[in-house]
């Protein structure tokens, strides 16, 4: 009988114990949440505007050379005031010539035994000119060149204000994203919601040589000049949230 009472108490304390056990598991055990992922569409967008240049850069430069340091700086200078003064004359502002470099150096001759023998002193003046009436580059360079000016470097053109022109590329690129956008969500019979995220690539503005050329400068003078055309444009990426 005694044995029978120790059975059925041990029963019991093996009973409390799994009990609370279990109870601990329950309460560590972690609870899952699930959530729904919003469905969404990603699409690109494209741009782009053709301006043509009405501004042009140009690097005119005057080179001399003499035995005597002195008398090929003196040369120099005044052949550069010379070619400056004939930009102004032929309407370019002050403020649009701009001296970017002014250079003397002593090249020395050698003989066919390479020994050195005579030598000469090289000056260099270059001058950086914005010219804003395309109609006149030919004639501007015609005159630096008759004022003196014995280079002519990197002829480049560019468009002075393109605040407007990248304003509509933009607005042609996310209308171009969203007009895709609703294409796809219509053939796949789904409703476009709001936009949860836009980026936006490009707005460099790059050069056009082939092609038409909507408009090319005829110069009066002899230099026939052809500015080209720039296109700006912009890319878009954008994420719809769809329903």
């Amino acid at each position: 009988m005694r044995n029978k009472i120790l059975s059925l108490i041990l029963l019991a304390v093996i009973a409390v114990a799994a009990i609370g056990a279990y109870s601990n598991l329950a309460q560590a055990a972690p609870t899952t949440q699930t959530t729904d992922t919003p469905r969404t569409l990603s699409i690109n967008g494209h741009g782009e505007v053709t301006l043509t240049p009405d501004v042009a850069y140009i690097y005119v430069g005057v080179h001399t050379e003499n035995a005597e340091a002195g008398a090929a700086v003196a040369e120099n200078n005044e052949q550069a005031q010379e070619v400056i003064d004939a930009l102004k004359a032929a309407g370019i502002a002050a403020e649009d010539i701009s001296t970017t470099n002014f250079s003397l150096w002593f090249s020395q001759n050698y003989d066919l035994n390479g020994q050195p023998t005579d030598g000469k002193y090289v000056v260099d003046n270059t001058v950086f000119v914005t010219v804003r009436a395309l109609e006149t580059l030919g004639e501007v360079l015609d005159t630096a060149i008759g004022a003196g000016a014995n280079s002519v470097n990197g002829i480049s053109f560019d468009v002075s204000d393109k605040t407007a022109a990248l304003a509509e590329a933009r607005e042609k690129a996310v209308a171009d994203a969203r007009t895709q956008a609703e294409e796809l969500a219509e053939l796949a019979e789904v409703e476009l919601g709001d936009i949860q995220n836009i980026s936006m690539y490009g707005g460099t503005p790059t050069p056009y040589y082939g092609g038409a050329v909507r408009e090319a400068v005829e110069a009066a003078a002899s230099v026939p000049i052809t500015p080209g055309q720039f296109v700006i444009t912009v890319d878009v990426s954008i994420l719809f949230e769809i329903q």
